[in-house]
Order: C-alpha cells, then sequence, then structure tokens
C-alpha cells in the first residue's frame, strides 16, 4: 500500500511516506514532550509513529530516510529523546530509539549557530549528527544503514563541492534510498537555493533555506500522486521558484501541496497581513509557483485550527487564496486540526489517484462535519 500520515502537530510539520516498496520516508517532526503527559490532551504523535514503523533483524524500530526541511524547532522537536543518533553500533535496547538510516539534510547543517542564525537544541543535535556522517564520506568509509547522508542542495562559499556522491543539487531528481534504487518514486529538488550577490543573502536564513521537494508517488512503476513539499520558505524563495521554472511548470504541478509555512500569508506576499488587512497584496510570481495545482488537488494546511482573525500563521487569507487556486480545478482545502480526536489524516494512494482514508476520522464523518466528510478529488469518494 502507498500511504502518507500527516500527524496532529499544531504548526509544525510532521509527515510519514509509505512506498509500494515498504520502504519508509519521514518528512520533519514536531513530537511535543506534552504528549508524555496522560493527562494532556496533546496527541502522541510518537506512538502513533512507532506503530506504523517495523523493526529490523536487530530488533531496531527504524525510518528509511528522514527528510529535514530545516532546523526549526517544530519541524525537528524531539529528536533527542525519540531518535537513535551516533554510532549505530551504540544502539541501545532499553532506550529502544528510531534508528535513522538516511539522513536527507539541507546544507545549513554546516552553518554555525550565530545572532541571526538561532537552531534549537533538537536542530543542532541534527547538525551534530549530519556532520558526522559526512565526515564518514570524506574519511571514505563504507556507509551502512545509520550512517548514510544526503545533502540536499549546495552550499554557499564551497562547502559542497567535495560530497560528491551524497550531494544532491537542484534541479536533479533522484529515486534511491540507503544507496538502492527505488523505482516506487521520484524526487525533484527544487531548493535550497544559493545566494547569487549580498542583495540575496536573505535567502540562506533558516526559513528560506527550506527544502522544496516534488515527491511523485508511483504504482507499478506509473505515477499516481505528485506531493509539493516546501518546509518554511517565505514569499520571496517561491518567487525565484517561479522564475526559474516557469518555463517547465510541470515540475511544480502537484496533486497535493503541504502549504508552506503552516499556510502563512508570508509565503503569498511581501505585505503584512495583520498590518494591512485585506490590502495586503499577493506575489503574482509566488502564486504562481504555489498554484501549479492538478485537476482535484488537495492543499494541506498542517497547522492549528484556520480562524478568521489577524493570526499568522495559520492565515485566512492565505487559505481563501488557496481555495482560489483549487476552485477552477475542483480541488479541496483541508487543516490537519480540524476534525475529532487525534487520529492522524491519511491519505492512500491508488491507480486512480490519492483518496482521503474516511477511518480516520470516524467521529466527525458521523456528524457529517469536518476532514473526511467531503468526497476528494475528480468525484472519488473517500475510501
Amino acid at each position: 500500500m502507498v500511504k502518507t500520515t500527516h500527524f496532529r502537530v499544531d504548526n509544525g510539520d510532521m509527515l510519514l511516506v509509505e512506498l509500494e516498496t515498504g520502504r519508509r520516508i519521514l518528512v520533519d517532526i514536531n513530537i511535543r514532550a506534552a504528549a508524555d503527559d496522560p493527562d494532556d490532551d496533546t496527541p502522541d504523535v510518537a506512538g502513533q509513529l512507532r506503530d506504523r514503523l517495523s523493526r529490523d533483524s536487530k530488533g531496531r524500530f527504524y525510518i528509511d530516510a528522514f527528510l529535514l526541511t530545516h532546523p526549526d524547532a517544530d519541524h525537528i522537536r524531539g529528536l533527542k529523546k525519540h531518535f537513535h543518533l551516533g554510532d549505530p553500533a551504540d544502539w541501545s535496547k532499553s532506550a529502544d530509539k528510531i534508528l535513522i538510516r538516511e539522513m536527507w539534510s539541507s546544507p545549513i547543517v554546516f552553518r554555525r549557530a550565530s545572532k541571526d542564525h538561532v537552531i534549537a537544541e533538537d536542530g543542532n543535535a541534527w547538525a551534530t549528527e549530519a556532520r558526522r556522517r559526512v565526515k564518514l564520506f570524506r574519511e571514505g568509509n563504507a556507509a551502512g544503514d545509520g550512517n548514510r547522508i544526503l545533502i540536499l542542495g549546495e552550499d554557499i562559499d564551497g562547502k559542497t563541492d567535495d560530497l560528491g556522491g551524497i550531494l544532491v543539487k537542484t534541479d536533479q531528481t533522484f529515486s534511491a534510498v540507503c544507496g538502492l534504487v527505488d523505482g516506487s518514486f521520484e524526487a525533484r529538488l527544487l531548493a535550497p537555493l544559493i545566494a547569487q550577490d549580498e542583495d540575496e543573502e536573505e535567502i540562506i536564513t533558516k526559513n528560506n533555506s527550506s527544502v522544496i521537494i516534488r515527491l511523485d508517488l508511483k504504482l507499478g512503476g506509473v505515477t499516481q500522486a505528485r506531493y509539493l513539499i516546501g518546509g518554511d520558505a517565505d514569499v520571496g524563495v517561491w518567487d525565484r521558484i517561479w522564475d526559474h521554472n516557469k518555463a517547465q511548470s510541470a515540475r511544480l504541478e502537484y496533486d497535493v501541496l503541504i502549504s508552506p509555512h503552516h499556510c502563512s500569508w508570508r509565503s503569498l506576499s511581501y505585505d503584512s497581513w495583520s498590518d494591512l488587512g485585506e490590502d495586503a497584496e499577493v506575489s503574482a510570481p509566488a502564486r504562481k509557483a504555489l498554484g501549479q495545482a492538478r485537476s482535484g488537488a488537495l492543499i494541506i494546511a498542517s497547522s492549528k485550527t484556520v480562524t478568521d482573525n489577524n493570526s499568522d500563521p495559520p492565515c485566512v487569507r492565505a487559505k481563501r487564496e488557496y481555495e482560489s487556486i483549487l476552485s477552477p480545478k475542483k480541488g479541496e482545502f483541508r487543516c490537519i486540526a480540524d476534525g475529532a480526536g487525534d487520529a492522524p489524516f491519511e491519505i492512500e494512494v491508488l491507480a486512480a489517484g490519492p483518496k482521503v482514508k474516511r477511518a480516520a476520522f470516524a467521529a466527525s464523518l458521523a456528524a457529517g462535519t469536518g476532514i473526511g466528510s467531503q468526497p476528494f478529488a475528480h468525484g472519488r469518494s473517500d475510501v
């Protein structure tokens, strides 16, 4: 079964992709400490994740690949507590942490923390582990599972020039996990972008160094669902993405878009929503980049419930803009926070395309409201 699981993490991202081959790719995490308190209603996303994983021959839960779009806390929270870091030979049965067979990381790991580049504790832990794995590669050591890494995008000042076989450059595609070709997916790297001059230095800040990737999921070698994932990239990056790809706009087409920065207005406009309200203007190139929806597309807000106020993110104006993009395509906008209970939002990819899985939101369906209560895409019924 090909499936994506979107965990309920408020303003954060946590996505599990299960490929036709059985391999699993995790994109970002936001595992909040409150989930460990049985009296707290924060969803236990760590437990939900472990329920979907397998153990290897050594008894270790594992993820085949873990893509970190960027090291903001709401994309990497819980790493040290729940994932094994360091030599895989040091994995402890008593700690029983999840092994990351292969890291997929932005080159931001090569930058040191500074006043303008603040990294949370889990983000620093990711960077330390990424550097350990890169060092093994540079020393010529054979990388087995638990020591593997891909660097997605080039860094400034030639920091990635010697990475050869573990470097994926912007515009390149790849279809391998843990050194093995996997014909059940293809990933195209669209960003991070490299600053061309001093005026573009802002694109190497943390949010704007986000990995932007189009992940094509296949059945029987045929692409059935295209996911566009963009981390927290702001409007300036999406402007550049469009300028770079407008002659080949099919690269940006999607069946499912994870709305960047948790449905933030800042990915669509240079204007402040809280300051200007309805007078804030959309950037045409950014809207084009984010507007390449295919027929029946789904746009997901991995965020708190979108409310009609000055909040950003999520921003009600951004939601309306996405609904405008979807309207002529007969698509749907959905917020992960909506619906009863704390079960994740799931999409199954079938030969007819992606379908929202009804069972995940049974309580809200019974009332005829919330996520999963309506048909999805091309007139298909929910599973």
